[in-house]
């Protein structure tokens, strides 16, 4: 029998933020809320208060901000989480803006006290602690009261039977400094990075006692909803690295839509396999996303689209627009250039699970990166890798674009710390035969699966891509030029 105290956890009711907790907050706990001004602690403080308050678990929010509360509601009142009803039966506002300026810091200490005493919350927070410090650097009460009244203050709200939080503009080096911290329990730290024209919001744990919490920087956005949090992690690992499991050494295979293609492929693509299809514009990479989508719908199946076009191009594809208008084939797409790689994937597993879609096409990966934020465009690879290893986890077969580099003249003719990432990978160029432009294709790579080491010349049609049954007769296209096979030549 285990003599251990077991610590509740309270869901915040912030999307991501729990799987970066560690499981959720800890009940009882006196926690910080920090960052610059505008990236999001009072939003992120009100929607943690209205997820957790009931008749149950009561909520009082101290403001000693120099804005009336009222004002600050008509604000907060825009989410989505907000709810009116709440207000005044068990949410309570205390502004104390009167009391700090009137009085010291035991006055205030005191009325903060009395508060809590007549309203028995389980939920406190004070926004912004910063207006106190900040009163005493003006000349109101001397930094020796201030660490006191700090130490007190947070000696008390560990004391007190509710899990507290405290509301401050602390940049890093005064956290590192602050007597508050000795005991304070856990620490949330927001920032805003801007790079260029672009914006990204950034979320830390600092410190999190008693629980095994996520470290470095995740992103977050606010939407209507409020916070949304999107933690960097990979899914768990396959339970056939463990013995007795079952092994599937003969994966299905399913058509790509694509006949010649799947000929090439010996049988299709193996389920939930990624397929990365490189080469130039014009060479028909979108059409094969298409048709692998088309094929799908017609096997009874639904997919996503996640495109990433210049506006009204892509109505133009009328097959691809029937599917959309019908329902089987969801579309992920965005207007924002300051994106993040985990929002996108995020958004792409919400459509998954929305429409239970067991095929995925990403075209493509290079006008991806024209709508990332400037520092994600360098994590790109990362990024991506994190996303395709989610989509082997639900066994979701995906097919990905990219564009081909015009100066590539040899067989790694990809991004080299891209081509990996994938399972199987097929190669289009085009070339100029005989005063025409042909174009050509082959299978690079099929992990664990066999495949055709031809290649094939193939022809855009009204009906997709025709590829020749047989292998095409020139050598070197592959590595930027062509010139007819034969032992003359």
């Amino acid at each position: 029998m285990s003599d251990k105290v077991s610590l509740g956890k309270l869901k915040t009711g912030v999307p991501g933020l729990d799987i970066l907790l560690g499981g959720g907050l800890n009940e009882f706990s006196f926690n910080m809320i920090t960052g610059s001004p505008g990236c999001g602690k009072t939003t992120m403080a009100h929607q943690i208060m209205f997820a957790l308050a009931s008749a149950q678990r009561r909520a009082l929010f101290f403001t000693v901000l120099g804005e009336p509360p009222l004002k600050m509601l008509r604000y907060q009142q825009q989410y989505s989480f907000f709810d009116m009803d709440k207000v005044g039966s068990v949410i309570r506002y205390v502004n104390l803006a009167g009391d700090l300026r009137a009085g010291d810091f035991n006055g205030v200490l005191e009325r903060i006290t009395r508060e809590v005493e007549d309203f028995a919350p389980g939920l406190v927070f004070v926004d912004s602690f910063r207006s106190v410090i900040q009163t005493a650097r003006n000349g109101n009460e001397g930094m020796s009261d201030l660490q006191h009244f700090v130490q007190e203050l947070g000696t008390r709200m560990t004391s007190w039977m509710a899990t507290t939080f405290l509301i401050g503009e602390y940049q890093h080096d005064d956290t590192e400094t602050n007597p508050i911290m000795t005991v304070a329990d856990g620490m949330i730290a927001l920032s805003q990075q801007t790079e260029r024209d672009a914006s990204v919001r950034k979320i830390r744990i600092v410190k999190m006692r008693g629980q095994a919490h996520m470290s470095g920087t995740h992103s977050f956005r606010i939407t209507d909803d409020g916070l949304r949090v999107y933690p960097r992690l990979l899914p768990p690992l396959a339970a056939d690295r463990l013995p007795g499991t079952a092994v599937d050494a003969n994966p299905r295979r399913i058509p790509t839509g694509t006949p010649g293609l799947d000929e090439l492929l010996h049988g299709g693509l193996p389920q939930g396999h990624s397929l990365l299809v490189i080469g130039p514009t014009g060479s028909g990479k979108t059409i094969l996303g298409t048709r692998f989508l088309q094929v799908g719908v017609a096997c009874g199946e639904t997919g996503v689209l996640m495109c990433f076009e210049k506006g009204t191009s892509r109505l133009r594809n009328a097959e691809l627009a029937t599917m959309v208008q019908s329902g089987r084939v969801s579309v992920v797409e965005s207007r924002m250039v300051d994106l993040t790689l985990e929002e996108l994937e995020d958004e792409l597993m919400q459509a998954i699970a929305r429409s239970s879609a067991s095929r995925v096409v990403i075209d493509s990966l290079s006008e991806l990166s024209l709508y990332l934020a400037p520092e994600c465009r360098r994590d790109l690879r990362d990024g991506v890798f994190r996303l395709l290893c989610s989509l082997a986890k639900r066994g979701v077969s995906a097919l990905v674009t990219i564009g081909l580099d015009e100066h590539a003249y040899n067989m790694n003719y990809t991004r080299p710390d891209m081509a990996y990432i994938t399972d199987a990978m097929v190669g289009m160029r085009y070339a100029e035969v005989d005063g025409q432009v042909r174009r050509y294709m082959a299978v690079v790579k099929v992990r664990g699966s066999s495949h055709s080491h031809d290649v094939r010349e193939y022809r855009i049609t009204e009906d997709g891509l025709e590829i020749e049954p047989i292998a095409a007769p020139v050598d070197g296209v592959l590595f930027g030029s062509a010139y007819r096979a034969g032992p003359d030549e």
